[in-house]
């Protein structure tokens, strides 16, 4: 499975993150979804709400974390487990989850692409 399929697969034809088969492919609830990007369970249900740009910009990032991570995990739901589970030092030993939800998300994925291009935690 390539680093780019968890994105095709979740992307609409309108170029919208599909919360709904994005929780699918985790195997997750919506309100499992939400908690994990720091959303409101409304966020990722409402159509109106999950199409807004804020939670598309964080359905977004999320997925490109876990793309980021894929090649390494090796599959969707172990890119998933490491999103919530693996602490960060460079971060306090805080989650990319808990970054996420803080709204950090450029700050995990700026940490991702200096330990893909060699550098140090």
């Amino acid at each position: 499975m390539s680093a780019t399929s968890l994105l095709s697969e979740v992307v609409t034809p309108a170029n919208l993150i599909s919360a709904d088969q994005l929780a699918e492919r985790l195997r997750v609830t919506k309100a499992e979804l939400a908690a994990a990007l720091g959303l409101s369970r409304d966020s990722v249900s409402k159509t109106a709400r999950v199409n807004s740009p804020s939670t598309q910009g964080r359905l977004r990032d999320f997925v490109e974390i876990l793309n980021r991570v894929l090649p390494w995990t090796g599959a969707e739901l172990s890119a998933y487990a490491w999103y919530r589970s693996q602490s960060l030092p460079s971060f306090g030993d805080m989650t990319a989850e808990d970054l996420v939800q803080a709204g950090r998300a450029e700050a995990v994925k700026a940490y991702l692409s200096r330990i893909a291009e060699g550098g140090y935690a």
